[in-house]
């Protein structure tokens, strides 16, 4: 009788001790979640369904620039794929950008934080920005500045922070006006056959009242004009109509030079 005690009671020993040590495993493992980093992978949302910003496209939840009327050091980036734009580091993404558009994208950085860049996008609505990761990247520097003053309806050039030439130029009529803050050179298109401007240097914002320019996206620009008597008149549809020694100087400058549009 004894003996089959015995027998008995180790597999319900055995069991008592599993149980035991699961519990314990439970417990630790629960334990770990609650206290420790969220180890989620930021790569867990699907790319492909996410929009590009692009001179074409309108993305209302990009963050919109904190401080449009602060010139930009010259950092310019490319995305060396498509990759994706968050609305703050480590936050939710909202979109992506591609290598090209005009050419390959090279858009000004604004801000830095860590491994993370705030950069300025060529997307509705004007003043759109977003944040990457640097290791999507690939870094350069303009050393080039464009200043437009609606006001004086003048633009500047600056090369290292040293004025290389100014000129009257023809900015936006007051029902189709030349918009405010900082954009940046986003391409640039080259057409001999074109009838007013061999050269057209779009930017990264966009006209507020007219949605298309004979079809394109509204996008807005810098380019010359056939007729001078122009220069000093507000009587674009909001791109910038500039001198032809000014667009000769103009199209030497990189992809992603800021531009600054003040009222001044």
């Amino acid at each position: 009788m004894e003996q089959a005690r015995r027998r008995t009671s180790w597999p319900v020993a055995l069991v008592v001790l599993l149980f035991a040590l699961s519990t314990l495993v439970m417990v630790l493992k629960d334990s770990g979640d609650d206290e420790g980093p969220d180890t989620t992978p930021a790569s867990s949302f699907d790319l492909s369904t996410l929009p590009v910003s692009s001179t074409r496209t309108t993305i209302e939840e990009a963050p919109q620039d904190p401080r449009p009327t602060k010139v930009p050091k010259g950092t310019v980036v490319h995305p060396k794929r498509v990759a994706a734009l968050y609305d703050e580091p480590d936050g939710t993404p909202f979109g992506k950008v591609r290598p090209t558009e005009f050419g390959d994208v090279w858009l000004p950085v604004i801000t830095r934080n860590r491994d993370w860049v705030q950069v300025l996008l060529p997307s509705k609505p004007n003043g759109s920005t977003g944040w990457v990761r640097g290791s999507e990247l690939a870094e350069a520097r303009s050393r080039f500045l464009v200043k437009v003053h609606l006001g004086e309806r003048s633009l500047e050039l600056f090369e290292d922070d040293a004025l290389v030439g100014a000129w009257t130029v023809a900015i936006g009529a007051s029902g189709t006006p030349t918009p405010l803050g900082r954009t940046f050179v986003l391409g640039q298109i080259i057409d001999d056959q074109q009838p007013f401007s061999p050269v057209i240097l779009p930017l990264g914002s966009h006209s507020e009242t007219l949605d298309s320019y004979g079809g394109g996206p509204g996008t807005v620009a810098l380019h010359g004009w056939t007729d001078p008597s122009v220069f000093g008149k507000a009587v674009s549809h909001g791109c910038v109509r500039v001198p032809d020694d000014a667009l000769d100087l103009l199209r030497t400058v990189p992809i992603g030079t800021p531009v600054m549009v003040d009222e001044a």
